[in-house]
């Protein structure tokens, strides 16, 4: 039986053990929703005040052009693009994932005009799969059940948010690209915890959020790629000022801005960008390979833990090989729900999904083998004192 001074062991020797002083992490609180919501970096307050402040409150409109902010769609773009293998000048960080998919998703429609479906995981994230069938509905397009001769476009989770499947992204784009479709790529859950090669996997599209593994806080803006061999005649379906050719100019006919920064719509949100370019600063001098060694190994210490400690009473609902798995790893059993309040209740927080699945992240800048082991007591606990079998737990929230 494993010992919890092992799990201290494997934080002595962990050699990213030190990132987790660059994060906010309440005492006495485990984490595991880093998945859904980062931990906040330490340095993100300062920098929103200082743009609140000094860049808002004395530069005012001057800041457009000596702080930076016109720029950062492209900066921050291009920083977020070191992380997930793209050169720069093909990625932008602007919208949320959901217009950005939207966007992305009739551009790379237009370049397969002869071949009508969209194919789309069925298990895939609601809202990919709502915009899927708003686009379909809106230009006579069909939705596929697989890769068919009449695909143009396949829609693809890296990792999917429900099991935490990883899929091959080299494999699936070649494939696409052989039978003739082309390829958009959601990496929410991947991006900042599995390393990521858009420029050598010959991805066409992708977009992701930043709030959950880039720590980027509620609701920050999100990014899109889209690879420089289709910016030049990419059709942006939701054409704005900020993505004209001379948004100033004020024309009467829009002209598209040159390369990816044709994607931008309206004005960013230079609050929100600020705490992001803050956060990013939490990746300095990391590697990727580094991050995604210790995510490995972290979720592979929660499922042997729980297989020895809880033996069958639950179900391990992601991928049993390590290789096959994002950043998270889910269980199911029939009380999930109230499971989750219970473990909340004792500061362990993790997320449910319906209908029967306990979610637990592991954001490897942050968290520490000892939270992992602990976890895993609190769970025992939980489950051996029957603690999450009461009404107050079983009863449903608004947000869960």
């Amino acid at each position: 039986m494993a010992e919890r001074h092992e799990a201290l062991e494997l934080d002595v020797a962990d050699p990213l053990a030190g990132l987790r002083a660059r994060f906010r992490v309440p005492d006495g609180l485990i984490y595991l929703d880093g998945n859904s919501l980062g931990a906040l970096p330490v340095g993100v307050p300062a920098a929103v005040a200082r743009t609140v402040e000094q860049e808002w409150g004395v530069d005012l409109i001057r800041s457009w052009n000596t702080n930076g902010w016109w720029e950062a769609p492209a900066r921050l773009g291009d920083r977020i693009g070191a992380l997930i293998g793209a050169a720069p000048g093909q990625v932008v960080v602007c919208d949320s994932t959901s217009v950005n998919l939207y966007k992305l998703l009739v551009a790379a429609r237009a370049r397969r005009p002869d071949r009508p479906a969209v194919l789309v995981d069925a298990d895939d994230f609601p809202t990919d799969r709502y915009i899927v069938g708003a686009v379909a509905g809106a230009s006579g397009t069909s939705v596929a059940r697989e890769l068919g001769p009449d695909v143009g476009v396949v829609v693809r989770s890296h990792v999917n948010y429900r099991t935490s499947r990883l899929h091959d992204m080299a494999a699936v784009t070649a494939e696409a690209h052989a039978a003739g479709a082309v390829v958009v790529w959601d990496l929410s859950h991947s991006v900042g915890v599995v390393p990521v090669q858009l420029d050598a996997a010959e991805v066409d599209f992708a977009v992701g959020c930043t709030y959950k593994y880039l720590n980027g806080g509620p609701g920050s803006p999100a990014f899109a790629y889209v690879a420089r061999r289709h910016q030049d005649d990419l059709h942006q379906p939701v054409a704005g000022w900020l993505g004209h050719a001379r948004p100033f100019a004020m024309a009467p006919e829009y002209e598209p801005a040159p390369g990816v920064l044709r994607l931008l719509t309206g004005t960013p949100p230079i609050l929100s960008m600020a705490a992001l370019e803050a956060a990013l600063a939490a990746f300095d001098g990391v590697a990727m390979a580094a991050v995604r060694a210790k995510s490995v190994a972290l979720t592979s210490y929660f499922v042997e833990l729980v297989a020895a400690r809880l033996g069958a009473r639950f179900g391990l609902a992601s991928p049993a090989t390590a290789a096959e798995r994002g950043g998270h790893v889910c269980l199911s059993h029939p009380d999930a729900y109230p499971i989750v309040q219970a473990l909340i209740a004792r500061d362990v927080i993790a997320d449910f999904r319906e209908p029967d699945v306990l979610r637990f992240g592991f954001a490897p800048l942050y968290l520490r083998f000892v939270d992992v082991w602990d976890a895993v007591d609190h769970l025992v606990a939980v489950m051996d004192g029957a603690e999450w079998d009461t009404p107050g737990f079983r009863q449903r929230a608004a947000v869960t």
